[in-house]
């Protein structure tokens, strides 16, 4: 199991791995239990944790990256049951490792969930964000790659096109008519 496949289920708590996606729904695996079950698409939503993004003053960020924070400031963690923590302590806990948060869309309930999620991945071991840099640098280097190249052909387009303007006044000025 990879981060990759771990994925939020509204309606449900915990974390589940994607196993499967049928066409009207999915089956998941339960990270803290490991009990398999379908997952209808009318009645819940599915969200690779990968995708989701927390708000700050500045760009959003990835969840991974709060994650790796977490693991940076491991012995700060407030209480590992987030339900029993003090809402100041959480919000001071995020402010400490992660100053940017936006505290008027970050609610403390998404702090919690975040708390428990952390914890989930902590004892299934899937706490490896290096990978996900590695991948994440690439395709920054690729979409670099591909916005310098479509630069390059764009300016060689509208070169040609100028080129090819000037040789049409060219010729239009050497074949047109004489007034008498």
């Amino acid at each position: 199991m990879e981060y990759r496949e771990i994925v939020a289920v509204t309606g449900l708590g915990g974390l589940y791995q994607l196993l499967t996606t049928k066409s009207d729904g999915a089956i998941v695996r339960n990270v803290a239990d490991k009990s398999t079950k379908f997952i209808s698409a009318r009645q819940h939503n599915v969200t690779p944790l990968e995708s989701i993004e927390v708000y700050t003053t500045g760009d959003n960020v990835r969840l991974h990256e709060v994650f790796r924070k977490m693991q940076e400031h491991e012995e700060q963690v407030p209480l590992a049951d987030a339900k029993t923590a003090n809402n100041a302590a959480i919000k001071l806990y995020f402010k400490t490792i992660f100053p940017e948060f936006d505290e008027e869309r970050v609610y403390v309930s998404d702090m919690k969930k975040m708390l428990k999620w952390y914890e989930l991945l902590k004892v299934n071991d899937l706490l490896h964000f290096e990978k996900m840099n590695e991948e994440e640098e690439a395709g920054e280097e690729l979409v670099a790659e591909e916005e310098a190249k479509a630069e390059v052909e764009a300016t060689a387009a509208i070169e040609s096109m100028t080129a090819a303007e000037e040789e049409n006044e060219i010729v239009e000025t050497e074949e047109a008519p004489k007034s008498e």
